[in-house]
C-alpha cells in the first residue's frame, strides 16, 4: 500500500450510510502486513441474496472457485476478505484454507458454511495460513456494527493508495432503498467480469436471480471496461448482497430484473458500478493521468471496444501519455493492430478535444504548441473515429510511469 495518494484520487470522499442488515468490522490478522488492518467480515441477516460475476482466468484463485459453487444457493450470511494473499496457485493447500476459513466464519457468525462468501487479494503462490482467522472472526462477528464502510474499504487495500467507495439512495415503490459499494484494485487490471475485488450491499428486496442479472449487465460498460496494465487477475470477484429489509418499510419485492419498478435502483446500481471502475482506474499503479478512449464510426460496439482497448493497453500509447506527448501514431498503431476492421484513409484522432489526424494523415490545422498544452492536463480524452459505421464505446485507462514498473518490479520482497 502506497504511503502517498494518487493524485487523480476523488477529492471528496461520500458519507456511507448505514444499510439495514449488514455490519461490518475489520481486524489485523497478520496475513503479510504489519501495523495495519487486512481481513474484514461483513455479517448479513438472514434471507440476504448474492450475486456474483468473477475471472475468467483458467487459472483462478481458490476463492473464486468457492463462491462460483456456493454462488448457486442464492443467499449469503457472511462475507470474509483478506488482503496481502490472493490464496491462488495454492492447489489442495488453498482449498483447505478456504473450507478452514469458511468453518471458523460460519461458527462465528452461527449460519452453514454455504452461506459464507470469500475473497482473498494479494500475492500469488503463497499459501494462506487460515489459521490466523481463528479466533479473530469471533470477536468480529461480537464488534460488528453497521457502517464503516471506508474501514472496510481500508482493510481490503494492497497497492492501492485511498480506499474506493460509493452510495446512492433510490425509490423502489414508495420507499427508500440505499446502495453502497466498495472496490480495491490498482494493478493486475483488465478485468474480464468485475475487478480484482469489488463488493455491493444494499437493502432492497431483490430476488437473487434478478440481482444476478443486474448485475451481470451492468459490469459490461462499467468494470469491463476498464484497464491498467491489461492484465486479467486470477481473484477477480464482485459480489452484491440485498438483505431485503426495505420490505419492512414498503419496498415491493422484485423477482425480475425487467420490472419496470427497478428502472431508477437499475440506473443508481449502474452508477455506483461506473463511480467504483472509475476510481480503480484514477488509482492505476503510479498513475498520473486518467485517460479515456472513445471509438466511434466502428463496425459495431463490439469492435469499437476491442479498438478502443487496443489503444488502452498499449505501453506505447500510456507512456507517450505519461510523457504529455499526443503520439497519434501510436494510437493509430493500435487501431492497426486490433484485428478489427478500419480504414486508415478514413481515420481520425483528436485528444482532449484537439484533432490531430484527419482522413489518414497529420490534421492541416494542426498546432504542436495547442497540443503540448492540452496533454498538460491530469485527464486525457482520446477519441477516434473509423467512419466505417454507428458502433461506439469507451474505456477508461491511466498511463503508463516509472513507478508503475518500481512497484511491481519489488512486489514481492
Amino acid at each position: 500500500m502506497s504511503s502517498s495518494v494518487s493524485p487523480l484520487a476523488p477529492k471528496n470522499v461520500p458519507d456511507m450510510p448505514v444499510i439495514a442488515g449488514v455490519r461490518l468490522a475489520t481486524a489485523e490478522a497478520g496475513i503479510r502486513y504489519k501495523n495495519r488492518t487486512d481481513v474484514l467480515l461483513a455479517i448479513m441477516d438472514k434471507g440476504t441474496a448474492v450475486a456474483g460475476v468473477f475471472t475468467k482466468s483458467k487459472c483462478p484463485s481458490a476463492p473464486v472457485e468457492w463462491c462460483r459453487a456456493k454462488l448457486k444457493g442464492g443467499k449469503a450470511r457472511a462475507l470474509v476478505v483478506n488482503s496481502g494473499n490472493a490464496n491462488a496457485f495454492t492447489g489442495k493447500t488453498g482449498r483447505a484454507s478456504t473450507a478452514l476459513t469458511a468453518k471458523i466464519a460460519a461458527k462465528a457468525v452461527g449460519c452453514s458454511e454455504s452461506e459464507i462468501f470469500l475473497a482473498s487479494t494479494g500475492v500469488i503462490g503463497e499459501p494462506l495460513d487460515a489459521t490466523k482467522f481463528d479466533g479473530v472472526l469471533g470477536r468480529l462477528a461480537v464488534s460488528a456494527e453497521p457502517g464503516d464502510y471506508l474501514a472496510a474499504a481500508k482493510a481490503i487495500m494492497t497497492t492501492d493508495t485511498f480506499p474506493k467507495v460509493a452510495t446512492a439512495t433510490v425509490k423502489l415503490g414508495k420507499a427508500k432503498v440505499t446502495i453502497n459499494g466498495m472496490a480495491k484494485g490498482a494493478g493486475m487490471i483488465a478485468p474480464d467480469m468485475a475487478t480484482m475485488l469489488s463488493f455491493i450491499f444494499t437493502d432492497a428486496p431483490i430476488a437473487p436471480a434478478a440481482l444476478q442479472a443486474l448485475l451481470k449487465a451492468g459490469v459490461e460498460d462499467t468494470f469491463n471496461a476498464v484497464t491498467i496494465d491489461g492484465d486479467t487477475s486470477t481473484s477477480d470477484t464482485l459480489l452484491a448482497f440485498a438483505t431485503g429489509a426495505a420490505a419492512e418499510h414498503g419496498a415491493p419485492k422484485i423477482s425480475r430484473a425487467s420490472d419496470p419498478r427497478l428502472k431508477a435502483f437499475t440506473k443508481a446500481f449502474n452508477q455506483i458500478l461506473a463511480n467504483l471502475s472509475e476510481q480503480v482506474a484514477r488509482d492505476g499503479e503510479g498513475a498520473r493521468k486518467l485517460v479515456e478512449i472513445t471509438v466511434e464510426g466502428a463496425k459495431t460496439k463490439a469492435s469499437a471496444r476491442k479498438i478502443a482497448m487496443s489503444i488502452a493497453n498499449s505501453p506505447l500509447v500510456k507512456t507517450a501519455i505519461a510523457g504529455e506527448d499526443a503520439n497519434w501514431g501510436r494510437v493509430v498503431m493500435a487501431v492497426g493492430k486490433a484485428g478489427e476492421p478500419a480504414d486508415r484513409d478514413r481515420l481520425s484522432i483528436s485528444f482532449n478535444g484537439i484533432r490531430v489526424a484527419k482522413s489518414g494523415a497529420r490534421d492541416p490545422s494542426y498546432d504542436e504548441a495547442q497540443v503540448s498544452e492540452a496533454m498538460k492536463a491530469p485527464e486525457i480524452a482520446i477519441r477516434v473515429s473509423l467512419g466505417l459505421g454507428k458502433g461506439r464505446d469507451r474505456v477508461l485507462t491511466c498511463d503508463l510511469t516509472k513507478e508503475y514498473v518500481a512497484i511491481n518490479g519489488d512486489y514481492r520482497s
